[in-house]
């Protein structure tokens, strides 16, 4: 893909060249013949066919590098993909759909997973360019941490397709792809004030660096405020069941009377349920966002302090994520974003989506 965008280029500059070259004309001078002045008219209607001429093949020429620049290239695309956290399950799923969705159309994934270290993604993603990649599947470990790599895909002229999480400058990529994730931490938030009227104290669990973890804390805190309920604790789990784990053991020492955990994502929820039960709380609605087959098969049990979770669909996120890169190399033109719908799931509605698998 580089370099059919550098034909485009040479082809442009050398065409413009020609037609700069055919524009000069031989000035007049004082002493010239009415003879001589119908020669240099004569001349210059010649250069003014030449110079359209000229125009015309430049004008093809530039169309059909274009068209050229459309093509898929010998041996199929190469990708690259990346996500924040590749051991996350709505990731493993995530990567398993754009792979299929690849390699259906001939072409190859090459995935990388730099385990919530943004320093290694940039390497990563240094490595995937260094081995030609034409195109990539971007999902930030840190929204503005990632700014330098998203500089060398540019300057490589790598188009990237962000999913799931936002970039903090959206100018670099081509198109953006991820759940409606204010709502999801909304319909959380709803549910809870709707099933506690008289509130409590409450404990967050987020993630500052990721964008789609702080759009759904604000959605949740948006939802019950007024409600009567006291923010005790608010930290970053990273995104992470260990992490939250350590996190909320230490918190619920100090805040064993808390009425609800609300975690940025389901390994958050899922790390914070351990710690509950194992300080023996009993009356704590727990929260995540993901709908997860973990978290739902917990809300199917009954017996579970999972409460709720902001579902999203992965293979939704990866299969539009697929569809949009191939619009981009097929030279259709993109929206700038392509939101994908979030809802909440109960105990009420759990069995419509089932336990086994993402919907």
């Amino acid at each position: 893909m580089k370099k059919r965008l550098l034909s485009i280029l040479v082809c442009m500059v050398m065409l413009a060249g020609l037609l700069s070259a055919c524009a000069k004309t031989e000035p007049a001078t004082s002493g010239e013949t009415s003879k001589e002045t119908t020669t240099e008219k004569d001349t210059t209607k010649k250069d003014t066919t030449e110079q359209k001429e000229v125009k015309e093949t430049a004008d093809k020429a530039v169309e059909e590098a274009e068209k050229a620049a459309g093509e898929r290239p010998e041996g199929g695309y190469t990708f690259g993909y990346t996500c924040m956290d590749g051991t996350n399950p709505f990731f493993v799923i995530l990567e398993k759909t754009i792979r299929e969705g690849v390699e259906a159309k001939g072409d190859k994934l090459i995935s990388t997973d730099p385990a919530n270290d943004v320093t290694l993604q940039i390497t990563q993603i240094e490595d995937m360019i260094t081995q030609g990649i034409d195109a990539i599947f971007l999902n930030p470990a840190e929204a503005e941490g990632i700014l330098p790599a998203l500089d060398m895909l540019k300057e490589a002229n790598i188009p990237i397709i962000n999913f799931d999480t936002e970039v903090a400058d959206l100018s670099y990529v081509k198109s953006y792809v991820g759940s409606d994730n204010y709502n999801a931490g909304y319909v959380c938030g709803e549910d809870l004030a709707k099933k506690l009227p008289n509130g409590g104290p409450i404990i967050v669990l987020d993630s500052p660096t990721m964008n789609s973890v702080v759009d759904r804390v604000n959605g949740f805190l948006d939802a019950i405020e007024g409600k009567g309920f006291e923010i005790v604790a608010q930290q970053d789990a990273k995104g992470n069941l260990e992490v939250s784990m350590g996190i909320a053991e230490d918190l619920l020492q100090a805040h064993s009377d808390v009425v609800a955990i609300f975690g940025g994502n389901d390994p958050t929820a899922l790390g914070a349920l351990a710690a509950a039960n194992a300080a023996g709380l009993t009356d704590c609605l727990i929260y995540g966002v993901d709908g997860s087959p973990d978290i739902k098969a917990e809300i199917a049990s009954g017996d579970s302090l999972i409460e709720g979770s902001g579902a999203q669909s992965p293979i939704n996120i990866a299969k539009i994520s697929v569809e949009v890169m191939y619009k981009y190399l097929a030279g259709e033109k993109l929206d700038d974003r392509y939101p994908v719908e979030t809802f909440l799931i109960t105990a009420d509605n759990v069995a419509e989506y089932g336990t086994d698998g993402w919907q």
